[in-house]
């Protein structure tokens, strides 16, 4: 979850012509495109998204971890987080390689220290944003749509979804007693930069929604949506009877994007979607837990999409380990109803991933 990186890439998906002016144009930028295979797309596109924390460097065997989860969904697109590229060494050039090994074919980019995009389909051009929250690249579905994906990493400070339960969101230090207080917690909130990245996104998206262009946004928000912190659920989850409309939700919501999994499973009560924090039982405890006297459990991990007649939601599950941390506690929740991809081997994360399945007309 706690990373200084604030990012959004931006990838378009594509066929095989023209793609061979790309690659070079690709190398000339100094960015990555491996050798792998065109694939014809067949309509159905699989969607990862997934905070590795810090390249899966946090959990002994964790970078096998991730190849091993990436092809184990067989997704077409993965956006990962929390890249850091140690020792020098390019992480999307080395995590394509080894899944090039073991028959996973990927393109990808140098994108620094920032969330990075593999994809099945070859990236033909990396237009450039002049902000330092926005990268993308662009690729072609086929000769009749395009697809922009955008892979974020907003911002962990302010992070005042943790007031209504008891501890503060900047110093993690636990308070005297929880904040009811719904404009100091939405000014807390304000006060980090994840509105202006999502404000960036939705400026940026709409340039390619212009041009005709689907869009989807996906990766670790750090901040809640409003479809979660409901009536409904105002007494579950520590929310201390909070009901809060969060920044970001609300910015997508009123630009039509839609929150994959709560479109899926509207219901936040027996499908809450919680992807933070997830219990590893393959690190240490001490590992996992910031709020050791609070039920921190929310969903901070989202797929959107743009509302266009051509995309179509097919399924959303959750990957990663089925448990959850809860005042301290590693613990398992079988009253809820949420689906899961579980993982095969070890998991490299503190986060839990997600695996959208969309079909594209």
């Amino acid at each position: 979850m706690k990373n200084i990186v604030i990012g959004l890439f931006f990838i378009t998906l594509g066929m095989s012509y023209g793609c061979t002016s790309a690659h070079n144009k690709n190398q000339e930028a100094g960015n990555e495109d491996p050798e792998a295979s065109e694939v014809t797309f067949k309509g159905i596109l699989k969607v990862l998204s997934l905070n590795t924390w810090h390249q899966g460097e946090s959990v002994d065997g964790g970078f096998d971890a991730i190849v091993d989860i990436i092809l184990q969904t067989e997704a077409d697109v993965v956006m990962l987080c929390e890249i850091r590229n140690s020792n020098n060494i390019i992480f999307s050039t080395k995590i394509t390689n080894e899944l090039k090994k073991r028959g996973g074919d990927y393109h990808s980019f140098n994108s620094g220290k920032s969330p990075i995009i593999l994809s099945k389909y070859p990236i033909v051009s990396r237009p450039t944003i002049h902000s330092t929250s926005l990268t993308k690249c662009i690729i072609k579905l086929n000769e009749s749509a395009q697809l922009a994906v955008y892979s974020s990493h907003l911002d962990y400070t302010h992070y005042a979804c943790y007031l209504p339960r008891g501890y503060d969101g900047i110093t993690w230090e636990k308070l005297p007693e929880p904040i009811s207080d719904l404009s100091a917690i939405l000014a807390q909130n304000k006060a980090s930069a994840r509105d202006e990245a999502i404000e960036l996104f939705v400026k940026d998206a709409a340039i390619e929604k212009e041009k005709g262009n689907m869009v989807l946004l996906a990766g670790d928000f750090n901040e809640p949506s409003h479809l979660d912190w409901t009536l409904e659920t105002k007494d579950l989850f520590d929310h201390n009877g909070m009901v809060v409309p969060w920044h970001c939700s609300k910015i997508l919501e009123a630009h039509d994007y839609v929150d994959a999994y709560r479109t899926k499973y509207p219901d936040p009560v027996s499908y809450p979607g919680h992807t933070w924090a997830a219990y590893n039982k393959d690190v240490e405890l001490s590992k996992l837990v910031w709020t050791p006297e609070a039920d921190d459990r929310d969903r901070i991990d989202f797929i959107y999409y743009n509302k266009d007649f051509r995309l179509t939601l097919e399924d959303i599950i959750i990957v990663g380990p089925s448990g959850s941390i809860v005042n301290g506690q590693g613990v398992e929740d079988n009253t809820l109803l949420d689906k899961f991809l579980l993982p095969q081997g070890k998991w490299p994360s503190d986060h839990k991933g997600l695996l959208a399945t969309f079909k594209i007309d």
